[in-house]
């Protein structure tokens, strides 16, 4: 059977691009406090400064040395998005590209871990305080309101896609499962 066209899937072209696009990001900003600096070409230092001083982005600063917490259990999610998430971003693309139904179990993998990582992300940009005097006395990571839905706007989508992913692939496999019981069940019968 011939695999049926991308673009007669939405969720899988959803999905697809969301990969593709996710590679560039990732190596281009997420990676950039994983990279030694002098690997790091001036104009993507420049982003992710321009980055950082427009978001004020309580995380990244956290990790580049911003602040008086190094947030090392954020630098261990970007090592796991660089390990893990990276190599699955180019699996994912290929088997949605070729349709695939084996690809589901590691992009359900890939969606639940995502989603468990990132959801802690947007949590503390909800509850980093507004730069109030008495915020701002203690040194901690304040954020404008602007800020926060510019910080919400970067990471609530890399949240629900990955969690709309989670419920997808797991229908979807169990599709596939309850479906081959049933098979099973029909020859154990003649």
């Amino acid at each position: 059977m011939a695999p049926k066209s991308l673009t007669s899937r939405p969720l899988d072209l959803v999905y697809f691009s969301f990969f593709v696009t996710h590679i560039f990001a990732s190596l281009c900003m997420d990676f950039q406090p994983l990279y030694p600096r002098a690997l790091v070409p001036n104009a993507l230092r420049q982003l992710m400064e321009w980055y950082l001083r427009t978001s004020n982005d309580p995380l990244l600063k956290g990790v580049f040395g911003h602040g008086t917490d190094p947030l090392i259990w954020f630098k261990s999610f970007l090592f796991l998005e660089a390990v893990f998430q990276f190599p699955t971003f180019f699996l994912a693309a290929r088997g949605l590209w070729n349709d695939s139904k084996k690809i589901y179990v590691l992009i359900l993998v890939y969606a639940a871990s995502t989603t468990t990582t990132v959801w802690p992300c947007v949590l503390t940009i909800v509850a980093a305080p507004g730069p109030s005097p008495a915020a701002l006395a203690t040194g901690i990571a304040t954020l404008s309101p602007d800020q926060r839905v510019m910080l919400l706007a970067s990471y609530v989508p890399f949240c629900l896609i990955p969690l709309l992913m989670t419920v997808d692939m797991a229908f979807r496999l169990y599709t596939i499962v309850d479906e081959s019981l049933a098979a099973r069940e029909a020859v154990k019968k003649q």
